[in-house]
């Protein structure tokens, strides 16, 4: 229940939902004096994406704002494909993301009884009936906007109608033989208004309830009972349900309840090169097309938690895309643009060679080995710095050598100019050692002894590149995923989206060569490596036996600010 409170909150309106929360509990408002309280009701039938990140922001942040508080309700009104898996999924998600509902977890299986209670008080007022049509007969019935639906049961006896209604719950009726509707107004410009359907009959058994209902309320009917219920102040809503809000409020004002909830409208995200329909993201799953609900390349929130996004980015981009009363669509790689900030931030620096070969430095002794210090992220001071050994052998990328350099290369190729090892010395390439095949296998340089640090003792300039490296004698093995946008379209919901997978959304690399210290990375952990994007430790099969790092985001932003 709504609690007193003792003085309004000092908000600032970032949006209209602010405007009319601020307006409702101002003195002589509908919600004055009262806590705010809104309600984020999901149904559990599939894993929450990215999409439903933005509503967890609207419903908890409001409540937020307003020192108010928000519900966490499962909508399971619909037994068809609801299931535990998916409960559970949805709470770590949203705890996951920072968000807590205390105590206030609930199910609308919850008030079944409550709901069945308001259909037989309508049913008494003469303002719902059970109807015999079949859905087929109900569309042809429906009428135009010059033409009123028909119904011919909608005179039938209050009497009647209560009997029926009881026999529907009794079980003696099979699925679709009757409903019941709400007896509003027939020929309705709002199609939503014209004795729409609040039950019908459902023989699936409930994932909580079991066999103990065969009749269901529809959502319309359940959602404005639930929000009474639970005495929610404001329940906000993507912009579809806009044109069911009359028939959320004919149910408020028609059904004795405990509170007038208010229903507000807000556009849902849509982001490109993907998909968010629970349907096609099941139909990914299902079909094999990924590995599952929390593949790297799914837009659900535990297959981007996977892949290495944090809270704070989701929640970054969820809050700076705003809150609209227009559709509109988000470009994907500002998604990326704000995981690239926060991690940008925290992510420790490590050097991981993803297309290894072999660096020999000729002129130095084979039985050397030195440490360097390097710095574990230069925005944090704090996390301070690590050892790294170095000797006469090491890793390096094999896009960072040439044979025969092209315009401006400025990598190693044989007597090229200098370039630096990251944190230790000056090297020059003298030559290389390639295979049958021509692919090269080795490549000769001579390094610098005076120039310890990457600082020439004379002070020269230094013309070539700085390269990341690893040293061999200590390099660990890890398995690298390359992830790309799952679709090669923009939008995949224009067309038969299965047929516009990207073959190349998935990338993997064996034998790629990382410091030594990435053994212990704890899953999920993430790390730049350097010159090469942020990664992160899988979550599902990285162990210190088997790294395996996914790419969270590259360093390239590609953005447009």
């Amino acid at each position: 229940m709504s609690e007193e409170i003792k003085k309004e909150p000092a908000v600032s309106s970032t949006s209209f939902i602010d405007d009319f929360v601020i307006e409702d509990i101002a003195e002589g408002g509908r919600c004055a004096g009262m806590t705010v309280h809104t309600r984020f009701p999901p149904e559990p039938n599939g894993y929450l994406h990215i999409g439903h990140a933005k509503a967890i922001y609207v419903d908890f942040g409001t409540a937020e704002r307003f020192n108010g508080i928000c519900n966490l309700r499962m909508d399971d009104t619909n037994p068809t494909k609801e299931d535990v898996e998916y409960v559970d999924a949805i709470k770590e998600d949203i705890r996951w993301l920072g968000y807590d509902w205390d105590d206030r977890f609930y199910y609308a299986s919850d008030y079944f009884e409550k709901m069945y209670e308001a259909a037989e008080e309508l049913i008494e007022k003469g303002l719902a009936y059970v109807c015999e049509l079949t859905p087929e007969e109900m569309r042809e019935k429906r009428g135009d906007l010059m033409t009123p639906a028909e119904s011919p049961y909608r005179d039938r006896p209050k009497a009647e109608s209560l009997d029926l209604f009881r026999r529907m719950r009794a079980g003696e009726f099979a699925d679709g033989r009757m409903t019941l509707r709400a007896k509003i107004d027939l020929a309705s410009g709002n199609f939503n208004m014209r004795d729409p359907v609040i039950y019908r009959i459902n023989r699936l058994p409930h994932h909580r309830t079991g066999d103990k209902w065969c009749i269901y309320p529809m959502y319309d009917f359940a959602h404005p009972i639930e929000d009474a219920l639970e005495h929610i102040t404001h329940s906000l809503c993507s912009l579809e349900f806009e044109d069911h809000r009359p028939l959320y409020d004919w149910v408020i004002e028609n059904v004795t309840l405990p509170s007038k909830p208010r229903q507000i409208e807000f556009a849902r995200l849509g982001i490109n090169n993907t998909v968010m329909s629970k349907r096609k993201l099941r139909a990914l799953v299902e079909g094999g097309y990924v590995s599952g609900w929390d593949d790297p390349r799914m837009p659900t929130l535990c297959g981007l938690r996977r892949r290495g996004y944090t809270p704070a980015a989701i929640r970054n981009f969820s809050e700076r895309n705003g809150v609209s009363k227009v559709n509109s669509t988000v470009e994907y790689s500002f998604l990326e643009h704000c995981l690239r900030e926060d991690l940008n931030l925290t992510a420790k620096r490590v050097m991981g060679v993803l297309e290894p070969v072999k660096l020999i430095l000729t002129n130095y002794p084979e039985d050397r080995t030195e440490t360097f210090e390097v710095e574990n992220n230069p925005n944090r001071p704090e996390d301070g710095t690590r050892t790294v050994t170095f000797g006469r052998e090491l890793y390096v990328e094999a896009e960072d050598f040439l044979p025969e350099p092209v315009p401006k290369y400025k990598r190693l190729y044989p007597n090229g100019p200098e370039c630096r090892l990251k944190g230790t010395y000056l090297i020059r390439c003298t030559g290389y050692k390639a295979g049958a095949d021509g692919k090269v296998e080795e490549i000769y340089a001579e390094y610098d002894p005076e120039s310890r640090g990457g600082n020439p003792a004379d002070g020269r300039k230094v013309k070539g590149a700085t390269i990341h490296w690893v040293d061999a004698k200590n390099a660990v093995d890890a398995e690298v995923r390359l992830y790309d946008n799952l679709f090669t379209v923009e939008d995949p919901n224009a067309g038969d989206f299965l047929e516009l997978l990207n073959p190349d959304s998935l990338r993997v690399l064996e034998g790629c060569k990382v410091e030594p210290g990435l053994i212990a990375a704890k899953p999920g952990e993430s790390f730049q490596f350097m010159r090469q994007g942020y990664f992160c430790a899988d979550s599902r099969d990285s162990s210190a036996e088997h790294l395996v790092f996914n790419r969270s985001v590259s360093l390239k932003d590609s953005f447009k600010k």
